[in-house]
């Protein structure tokens, strides 16, 4: 239990280091504490190699979705993106640190897609909206963004949870608790 807590922990600091560095037009700093948060879920996993391979998978599906909603013109973000039309770098490792979630803090989700789904739905848009409030991007379009965000998360949160369970490099969350 203690090991799902200082996940859901440290995936909040790195959403929120990432969203207002962001904001303040410097997202290499969110970045970078984001990413020593991600080494370190890799150096605690049992099968780093999995836990990576989920991380890979996340932040693929995550730059294709954001680049989508970009292209599309209902997000604009306010820094951090390299070439134009695509997902900035900031929001691709925040799909990376959600991935580091699925199998410790959100390993309950597990067997339960409906609900992935509904949770994927209703937290998605939440937290995008969040990062609008923020300052760290727009809603140039909110009803098409808003639908479209809810649409996939509903989608892609069941598909990540499925991923996690054949890439779960915590295999002794589901039996005892791990030692910090």
């Amino acid at each position: 239990m203690r090991d799902n807590i200082i996940n859901f922990i440290l995936f909040q600091i790195g959403w929120f280091a990432c969203v207002l560095s962001a904001a303040a037009q410097q997202p290499g700093i969110g970045v970078l504490l984001a990413s020593a948060i991600i080494v370190l879920h890799f150096w605690r996993a049992q099968y780093p190699r999995n836990e990576i391979m989920l991380v890979l998978t996340a932040m693929l599906i995550g730059a294709a979705w954001d680049s989508l909603l970009v292209t599309f013109g209902w997000l604009d973000y306010a820094s951090g993106t390299l070439i134009s039309g695509t997902a900035p770098y900031w929001i691709v490792v925040m799909w990376a640190l959600f991935a580091t979630t699925l199998n410790l803090s959100l390993r309950w989700l597990k067997q339960r897609y409906i609900l992935a789904a509904l949770l994927g739905a209703v937290a998605g848009p939440l937290a995008y909206s969040a990062g609008a409030g923020l300052g760290a991007l727009q809603f140039v379009n909110p009803n098409h963004a808003f639908t479209a965000l809810a649409i996939g998360w509903a989608v892609l949160t069941p598909v990540l949870i499925a991923a996690s369970k054949r890439l779960d490099g915590y295999p002794a969350a589901r039996t005892r608790e791990l030692s910090w």
